[in-house]
């Protein structure tokens, strides 16, 4: 179809733009031939019309669907142009954070300007084997590309490195040299690929630099050739390089610094061995401070300078020569320091005692005057005269830099010769790959001869590369078959010839250079006079005379001719040479020999290559006069010849290539500047790449994949059975034009854009598809809910209709049944109504009558109270007249008595003056005195009786008061009513006010009083409620508090809870990586024990060379394999024989001191795995003790019952056995008729007697099993108490511990003494108990014994009696032992009917077993009869056969039935007898040439560890330690050559494995320790070693058992490791889910299942195979589980790396294969009962990763379903899913920036690996869990085919 077909509305295409150098915009109507005009519209909104070129009518490029965005390979998308390139490169580096990308044979590379986590060993691993196209884009991917290219096709190979400063070549090279090193190894002792490496560090300290463009800069380019030998592994390496940028040396840019080792030495200058340099800071020297940058972030000049020292010792550059370089790269900074004073304008001169020439001249030992005058003065010779001519100050500063430069360049070639003649190597060289690290093309704003040379260079490479993929096009249309037609491609020879042809611009140069008046100037004219006009690449500057233009294959470059003669001469003063030269410092002079005599190892070749490799140098071998002429070369001319050897190298292998790219001039990480981008891709190559590939066919796909792809686009008759035609048919009916297309042999060839129409009709198919689902379905939709619609409408009419009906007659009811309520309710309402009014009058009546009733009362009631009441008043009114006149009268008399008395005392007071009076007064003073104390007597008495009187009437008159009182307030109240007492009224009326104020101020008091109670009892209830408030927050607090304490107390004993159980796993953790660390120890010293056995056996060859016809066999071949295994004394029992058949052993020293380091690490490593294994344990113990502790105290007594019952179960299943041997024995006798049967004498009896032990026997075995049983069941009971005691105790000490005081600890003291003595009483009384209890046993015990001896006295009577007899006499004995049986347990239980109900229940149970135990052994039984028959048969055949050969007098003499005569069986020990020198023989039949599949399917499992171990107990019983010794050390030593042999066998090494862990548990079996004993029966206990520990042994047989281990998961790791891919990612399990994408170049592997390619079944038939072959070995079970966990983590952990590495891979349908496939393998686990093994959680990070590719990426929900999802995968592992998450149909959405942005921002907490890989190479610990067998010793049978006849049983 036309091209302009495509430009239809909606096409998206790319219009130019100055900004963004390409946009992006949508057609808005459809293109049409002719149109001038089109519209688009921007993707920022805007409409534009584009117009088109007039001229051209080119139309604008077309973008590519976003499906195709983001490719690996830049050559599989459908447009192949330049935007398309640029914007898939952008989206693979911005949003993908991918920096690597195809461009067909070219890796694209962009320096990231940040460390990635992609260059580890992991994914080194990853890509090795892996086909280029299989993985993700990688500088390992073309590093494996040419290491397989030149092991498949034996041709060398060369990757070339090119781009501009700080593209990230010098990076990309290492890790180039990295991927060699790794992968290849080294094939000597030598360690080459470290040496190799080695010399990066040193290259780049005095190579690199920094610059405005990048920190690391190389300033030189380098050709790195890696040796290899025939097995392709690292022998040797030899450096090229080329134009070093000298004159950094002397000047520096700004922000740039000189070479790095210069600021390493300044850094460095504290060191006491740097003292002597006499350096400081690097701002002190002319030559590192004139950029002012001295300093780069994040780089330590004092650590890059030990890395220095140490990669120079690693390369053998000794101390004295390490500091003979330094001494002279601190002399050129010295020398920086000189400084020059002008005398004249022609002449300078030095200070005397200038400080930094004489430092240097110090450290150059050279004379200081002689350096001074010469630095100053040159040396001019003619043909007669020789002069002496001053310089000026210009001149001598510039023939110091000159010095300084040539100084730093010799030393710099010296250092790389040195660096060579290491890594040189004496092994003959079979092939080599080249790295080539040199500069890209470079154009400044002053360009000057290095730039010219860069360019040079980079022109010479680019017509290698033109020509190469050219070459690749011509090849694989030639392959295909298709017709071929010539491409045009860009030419760039005339350039070249521009250069370096005859009278070219280097010619010219060199012959200016030769003129003794040469100028930049002259050399411009001579250009301009040749070139221009002449040559269309050649150009003269309009507005200079002293430039010129190239045009080269990338851009036009102006260079300056100003200083291109001077450093094209590159001249240095000779005279400054000699100087140095006559220098005491031995190491300087070297630095200018010639070549020929130099001591440096610059004259090395790689002579010892093959022809594979390229014929050494010619100029290397030329006359000895030579140098000297070499010597004047002009740099030009010898860039020159070098270039031209290195297009030869690079000719003469196959080339890959690595374009790198420089993002943005600022170094900002993960930043994409179009302009700069597509600048380096016009230069280097990358765009020539894609328009060679476009002007043929880029687009190519296999037919298989075309239909595939394109399957939608056929009709059923198109599709044939052979895919080729039926897509022949398809494309012609499709694309019309046949030139679009070509069919080759495998292949269809596309031109460009055709993919994309193919494309287009595909979606369209599918859209349409879609459209017509979506119609069928929405019609199918919409129909079924009109349907649904239309019967749920009928559905509620009727059940409307139904409603309303139903509603109409419930309203005929109800309004008939309203109008009975009605009238029955209104003669109910009046006939209520009038019995209330009756009621209501009755009422009214009675109470007015009982009113005026009462009415009538009051009022007579009041007048007789009236009547009473004036009484009482008229009474009292005139008694109180009487009382008030007596008081007046009395009154008045009182007061006349008084005025007389006072009259009286008056006479008396004057009559009392008198003398007389006195006198007379004491006359008849006694008998006064007597009187008047009578007369007071009488007063006295008086006075009491009137008391008296006054007390009765106080009495009277108080009672009569209180009745006044009483009769005054009656008075009181009837007051208004009485009206009588006028003159009281008045003073009643006063007392009324006086009552009614205080009345009233009684009220207010009351109302005051009433308020403030109102106010109290407000305040009181605020106060309550606020209390009520405070106490319900007090309850919520300390509810809140309470709950808090209580989620407190549960979070500490979770997180104790918690922290033990980190703890345990840590510990368990811990101890984990511990035996991973220990058993890597042991596999690193198994490696070097093969290493050392091999070093042995190449000795041995290189000593004793065999003589011809002349053999020896390695069956009786004995090696001292042990000798680092095993002591001095274990070699010393080795055969004298061996020792005399191999002398040249002894002459192999053994590495002792290696010896003993690794015997006392593993010591170590065992002490502390003990002591992790002691704290596990202990844990372990506590937290099963605080587990069990309640479970196991309910469990006493029914431990107790349990053991009754087991051994009454016991007891029964003995009688039981007893009964049947006497039925089956009844039976065989009455089958006999003859009397002489039952004789003593007769061989029945005989046989009968040896059963009848057998069976006593038998019996005592039994009884024996069941005292142990018991035994174990009563420790176990004793073990509870204690257990609890413990447990108690460590709870104590943790209190003890946690007291602080003495006080507490003394109580705690008294405290556990108290609680000691109560243990010890409950321990006694638990004694008492137990004894009790066992001599209860012991009685039951004794009276089995006599039930016992009773049966056996029954048998013997029975046997005596007839067989009819017989049997009813042992039936009677039946029944009357079981009703006396029933009896005692009747009378045992009957006080507890359950009990006995249980018992009865249990009996049945037991008696139903037992009837199916004996009918399975009647089944036995007649199978062994049958086969009986059919042995007796041929026996009988064969005893006829004798008989004829028998004369009949030889019949009668035999006996009759000599057959019946049995063979009394010997009492074997389980013991093995051997003879001392059969030890060899036993080796060498039971181990050597032992095959493991006869063993597994015919023998018993472990049958060789069980004859071995019985040949140790023989020795052990010999008491022979050197036998046992013998045999261990042979059996281990036989075991490791089986392995080494044969090791990369499955059944060898998993037969091995397996006998190894039972020789292993046999020896803890039997050795006596009472902790392996326990499993053991008494039997067993016998056979246990007496005379010799064997515990050291067991730790070497463990160590062994650890290598065979880690050999079986190598072995099935290289069988599995070739499907895993193919048969989990690529094969399609479920069909036609997954979409073949159009791919590139690099073709990948296909999805499709072709023969031959592995899928899941096939991944599980292989795991099948082993988990069969380990069960037929019979592997312990544990360790089974421990292999198929292994097993299924290399298939997660390699499947996940791949998946991680495989952008192809990450999409929607392969998550969804990938979850099929794990649910497949989880059903393997169950079919093989695995799913505990841990095997399913080794593939939970797979799982998630296929999760993570089917759930929705697009809001913030999702961002956190999938961080809680993805807890098994890093953040690293998320993110670079997200990132490589690719659409494979157009209806998928990818990724979002931002979505990818939220996730890192959510997980950027989660604390987990950097690391971005799983380790497929980690093995988990292993270990042998102890795992005794039941099998007899005594029972093992030696089969004859293993040919042990020289063994005998004991």
């Amino acid at each position: 179809m036309a091209a302009s077909e495509l430009y239809t509305k909606f096409a998206r295409v790319w219009i130019p733009d100055p900004e963004e150098v390409w946009k992006s915009a949508e057609l808005l109507k459809d293109y049409k031939p002719g149109d001038k005009v089109l519209l688009l519209h921007l993707e920022d909104g805007k409409d534009l019309e584009y117009r088109l070129d007039p001229k051209t009518e080119e139309l604008p490029h077309l973008r590519n669907p976003d499906i195709l965005v983001g490719e690996n390979d830049l050559t599989a998308l459908s447009y192949l142009h330049e935007p398309a390139v640029l914007h898939n490169l952008r989206v693979r580096f911005i949003d993908s954070k991918l920096i690597y990308t195809y461009c067909g044979i070219v890796l694209v590379a962009i320096n990231p300007y940040e460390q990635l986590p992609i260059y580890g060993e992991d994914i080194i691993n990853a890509y090795s084997g892996q086909n280029m196209g299989d993985m993700d884009p990688h500088i390992f991917a073309v590093a494996e590309e040419a290491y397989k290219q030149m092991a498949r096709d034996e041709r060398n190979q060369s990757i070339i490195v090119s781009g501009e400063s700080g593209a990230g070549k010098t990076v990309s090279a290492k890790y180039a040299m990295r991927y060699f090193a790794t992968v290849s190894g080294s094939a000597s002792e030598a360690n080459v690929e470290e040496k190799v490496l080695a010399s990066n560090p040193i290259m780049e300290s005095i190579g690199n630099a920094k610059t405005t463009r990048n920190d690391n800069s190389s300033r030189f380019g380098k050709y790195i050739e890696i040796g290899f030998d025939k097995r392709y592994r690292i022998i040797g390496a030899n450096m090229r390089t080329y134009l070093l940028e000298k004159s950094r040396v002397v000047f520096q840019a700004e922000e740039e610094r000189n070479y790095h080792i210069f600021y390493q030495l300044c850094a460095s200058a504290k060191l006491p061995e740097f003292k002597m340099l006499r350096l400081g800071d690097a701002n002190n020297f002319h030559y590192t401070k004139q950029g002012g940058s001295p300093v780069i972030e994040g780089v330590d000049d004092a650590t890059e300078m030990a890395q220095t020292r140490q990669a120079c010792t690693l390369l053998g550059i000794s101390e004295s020569y390490q500091m003979g370089i330094f001494r002279i790269l601190a002399g050129i900074l010295h020398l920086g320091n000189v400084g020059f004073t002008s005398r004249d304008s022609d002449s300078c001169t030095i200070p005397p005692k200038h400080e930094p020439l004489s430092i240097f001249c110090d450290l150059m030992a050279v004379d200081f005057e002689e350096m001074c005058h010469w630095l100053c003065h040159r040396k001019l010779a003619t043909a007669t005269e020789t002069y002496i001519k001053p310089i000026s100050k210009l001149q001598a500063t510039n023939a110091r830099d000159a010095l300084a430069k040539h100084i730093y360049a010799k030393l710099f070639n010296w250092i790389v010769d040195h660096v060579n003649q290491v890594l040189h190597s004496a092994v003959k060289q079979h092939s080599f790959i080249g790295v080539l690290d040199i500069y890209g093309f470079e154009t400044f704003e002053i360009n000057s001869f290095e730039q010219f040379c860069i360019n040079y260079a980079n022109e010479k490479l680019q017509q290698q590369f033109n020509m190469h993929v050219f070459k690749l096009e011509q090849e694989e249309y030639m392959k295909e078959q298709i017709p071929w037609t010539l491409i045009d491609f860009y030419d760039n020879q005339p350039c070249i010839n521009l250069i370096e042809s005859k009278l070219g611009i280097l010619d010219l140069l060199d012959e200016e250079c030769r003129m003794p008046k040469g100028t930049d100037d002259t050399w411009a004219q001579k250009l301009y006079n040749t070139h221009l006009n002449k040559c269309a690449l050649f150009e003269k500057p309009r507005l200079s005379n002293k430039a010129f233009i190239i045009q080269h294959f990338a851009d036009k470059v102006e260079y300056q001719c100003e200083g291109f003669l001077e450093k094209n001469k590159d001249t240095v003063f000779e005279e400054q040479i000699k100087v140095l030269k006559s220098s005491k410092f031995k190491m300087l002079p070297e630095l200018f020999q010639d070549d020929e005599k130099a001591i440096s190892p610059s004259s090395a070749t790689s002579s010892g290559r093959t022809p594979l490799s390229r014929t050494p140098a010619k100029p290397t071998k030329g006359r000895p006069g030579q140098a000297a002429k070499e010597h004047k070369k002009t740099v030009g001319h010898q860039f020159r010849n070098s270039l031209h050897l290195l297009m030869e190298t690079l000719n003469a292998t196959t080339p890959h290539y690595v374009r790198c790219i420089k993002p943005n001039d600022f170094k900002f990480p993960f930043t994409f500047d179009e302009k700069r981008a597509v600048q380096q891709l016009r230069a280097c190559g990358v765009l020539e790449t894609i328009r060679i590939s476009a002007a043929g066919f880029p687009s190519r796909w296999t037919y298989q994949e075309f239909f595939s792809r394109y399957r939608v686009l056929m009709k059923q008759k198109d599709v044939l059975s052979e895919r080729k035609q039926t897509c022949k048919n398809v494309l012609e009916k499709l694309i019309l034009d046949k030139d679009k297309y070509q069919f080759g042999k495998t292949k269809i060839f596309f031109r460009a854009g055709q993919v994309a129409y193919l494309e287009k009709l595909r979606a369209d198919k599918l859209r349409a598809a879609c459209i017509r689902i979506q119609k069928t379905i929405r019609g199918w939709l919409l129909r079924k809910k009109y349907l649904r619609m239309r019967k749920a409408a009928i559905t509620v009419q009727r059940y409307a209709r139904g409603h309303q009906a139903r509603c109409y007659a419930k309203f005929l009811r109800r309004t008939k049944a309203a109008t009975i309520i009605q009238k029955y309710w209104r003669m109910y309402v009046i006939r209520r109504r009038y019995k209330i009014r009756r009621t209501a009058t009755i009422v009214l009546q009675s109470y007015l009558r009982g009113y005026l009733a009462r009415n009538r009362y009051r009022k007579i009631l009041r007048e007789h109270k009236a009547i009473i009441i004036q009484k009482w008043v008229r009474g009292w009114l005139a008694r109180t007249y009487y009382k008030r006149s007596m008081h007046a009268i009395i009154y008045l008399q009182c007061c006349f008595r008084r005025m007389m008395a006072k009259r009286e005392l008056k006479k008396l007071k004057i009559e009392a003056r008198s003398v007389e009076r006195y006198k007379k007064l004491h006359i008849g003073m006694e008998n006064k005195i007597m009187q008047l104390q009578r007369k007071v007597d009488e007063q006295n008495k008086d006075y009491k009786c009137l008391m008296e009187k006054l007390t009765n009437l106080e009495g009277i008159y108080n009672s009569e008061t209180e009745k006044l009182r009483s009769d005054l307030e009656r008075l009181h109240l009837s007051e208004e009513e009485a009206k009588i007492a006028t003159g009281r009224v008045l003073s009643l009326q006063e007392e009324i006010a006086k009552l009614r104020k205080d009345l009233e101020q009684t009220q207010c008091e009351k109302k005051s009083i009433e308020e403030c109670a109102d106010r109290y009892k407000q305040e009181t209830e605020q106060l309550v409620s606020n209390l009520k408030e405070e106490n319900t927050l007090l309850k919520q607090e300390k509810e809140a508090l309470n709950h808090l304490i209580v989620e407190q107390a549960k979070e500490m004993t979770e997180t104790m809870e918690k922290k033990l159980i980190e703890e345990t796993k840590q510990l368990e953790l811990d101890l984990n990586d511990e035996r991973l660390r220990y058993q890597n120890l042991l596999n690193e010293f198994s490696r070097l024990e093969e290493r050392y056995d091999d070093l042995k056996e190449e000795m041995t060859l290189m000593v004793n060379v065999p003589k011809p016809g002349h053999r020896r066999t390695d069956s009786t071949h004995s090696s001292n394999e042990s000798e680092c295994t095993f002591s001095s004394e274990i070699a010393e029992t080795e055969d004298i024989p061996s020792r005399t058949e191999e002398p040249s052993e002894k002459k192999v020293p053994l590495d002792m001191s290696l010896f003993l380091k690794l015997q006392k690490r593993v010591t170590e490593l065992e002490q502390e795995k003990q002591v992790m294994q002691d704290e596990l344990d202990h844990k372990e113990e506590q937290v099963l003790r605080s587990k069990a502790k309640e479970e196991e105290r309910p469990q006493i007594r029914g431990a107790e019952l349990e053991y009754e019952s087991l051994k009454r179960q016991e007891l029964e299943s003995e009688n039981k056995k007893l009964k049947n041997e006497l039925n089956e024995l009844r039976k065989a006798l009455s089958e006999k008729s003859a009397p002489e049967v039952t004789a003593p004498g007769a061989p029945a009896y005989r046989v009968l007697m040896e059963q009848l032990t057998s069976v006593s026997e038998e019996l005592d075995v039994r009884k024996e099993e069941v005292l142990i049983l018991r035994s174990q069941l009563m420790s176990q009971k004793e073990a509870i108490q204690p257990k609890n005691t413990m447990t108690d105790s460590t709870i104590l000490l943790e209190d003890v511990q946690k007291m602080k005081d003495k006080g507490e600890i003394a109580q705690a003291y008294i405290g556990l003494k108290e609680t000691n003595r109560l243990l010890e009483c409950q321990l006694q009384s638990q004694k008492r108990s137990h004894e009790n209890e066992a001599e209860a046993l012991r009685g039951e015990i004794q009276s089995l014994k006599e039930e016992n001896n009773r049966q056996q006295q029954l048998l013997a009577q029975n046997l005596q009696l007839p067989p009819e007899a017989r049997i009813e006499a042992s039936l009677q004995h039946e029944i009357t032992r079981l009703t006396n049986e029933n009896l005692y347990f009747e009378e045992l239980y009957a006080d507890d009917p359950k009990k006995y109900q249980s018992y009865r229940i249990s009996l049945y149970k037991r008696m139903i077993d037992l009837m199916e135990q004996l009918e399975k052994q009647d089944k036995t039984v007649r199978k062994l009869k049958k086969q009986l028959k059919v042995f007796a048969k041929k026996i009988g055949e064969l005893e006829v056969g004798q008989m004829e050969n028998i004369s009949p007098g030889q019949i009668i003499d035999e006996p009759i039935r000599p057959v019946n005569i049995p063979r009394k069986e010997k009492d074997f020990q389980g013991m093995l007898e051997y003879k001392k020198e059969d030890e060899q023989k036993l080796v060498k039949n039971l181990i050597l040439e032992l095959k493991p599949r006869g063993v597994a399917v015919n023998l018993i499992p472990g049958l060789p560890a069980y004859i071995l171990f019985m040949c140790v107990r023989h020795a052990d019983y010999l008491n022979d330690d050197q036998k046992v010794r013998s045999l261990l050390t042979s059996t281990i030593n036989s075991i490791k050559k089986v392995l080494k042999k044969r090791g990369d066998d499955f059944e060898t090494v998993s037969f091995w494995l397996s006998n190894t862990c039972r020789f292993l548990h046999c020896l803890k079996q039997y050795s006596g320790e009472e902790g392996f004993m326990k499993h053991n029966t008494s039997r067993q206990n016998e056979h246990c070693l007496t005379n010799f520990d064997l515990a050291e042994y067991r730790q070497v047989l463990s160590d062994l058992a650890i290598q065979i281990y880690q050999q079986l998961v190598r072995v099935l790791e290289n069988i599995l490791q070739p499907m895993i891919v193919s048969g989990m990612l690529e094969h399609e399990t479920i069909q036609g889910v997954s979409g073949v994408k159009p791919t590139g170049l690099r073709k990948r592997t296909s999805s499709i299942a072709d023969e031959g390619t592995y899928t899941l079944d096939s991944i599980l038939r292989q795991l099948n195979s082993f988990h069969s072959v380990m069960c037929q070995h019979g592997m312990d079970p544990e360790l089974i589980k421990q292999v198929v966990k292994q097993m299924f983590y290399i298939v997660g952990a390699v499947t996940l790396n791949n998946l991680l590495l495989r952008k192809d891979m990450c999409s929607w349908s392969k998550g969804m294969q990938i979850r099929y496939n794990v649910s497949q393998l989880e059903e393997w686990l169950r079919d093989k009962n695995l799913m505990n093994s841990g095997a399913k959680e080794t593939l939970e990070p797979l799982i998630q990763a296929a999760q993570l590719l089917q759930v929705k990426k697009k809001t913030d929900d999702d961002a956190e379903a999938i961080c809680s999802m993805c807890n098994a995968l890093t953040t690293a592992q998320i993110v670079k899913v997200l990132n490589l998450y690719t659409p494979v149909n157009e209806f998928e959405e990818r990724v979002s920036v931002s979505f990818i942005r939220t996730i890192q921002m959510r997980l950027r907490d989660r604390k987990d690996s950097p690391q971005l890989l799983m380790d497929a190479k980690h093995i988990f610990p292993v270990t042998f869990p102890f795992n005794p067998s039941s099998l007899a010793l005594e029972t093992i049978q030696i089969p004859a085919s293993l040919g042990l006849g020289f063994i005998s049983r004991v």
